[in-house]
């Protein structure tokens, strides 16, 4: 039986006041998971979000 469940290879990460940094969500491709961050920029809070491949070191 082949496995059909998409491979969500990209993250959406928030990193709060305190530096303190969540996973928000994996998407299946880059631009998904940048549609997602922007949104969540635009809503004007002071949290940074940003999107990175599974896998990649974070910076």
């Amino acid at each position: 039986m082949a496995d059909s469940s998409p491979v969500l290879s990209w993250l959406v990460i928030r990193q709060d006041d305190n530096g303190n940094r969540y996973r928000v969500g994996r998407y299946a491709t880059k631009d998904e998971a940048q549609k997602i961050a922007d949104s969540l920029d635009d809503r004007g809070h002071k949290q940074l979000y940003w999107v990175e491949r599974v896998g990649s070191p974070a910076l």
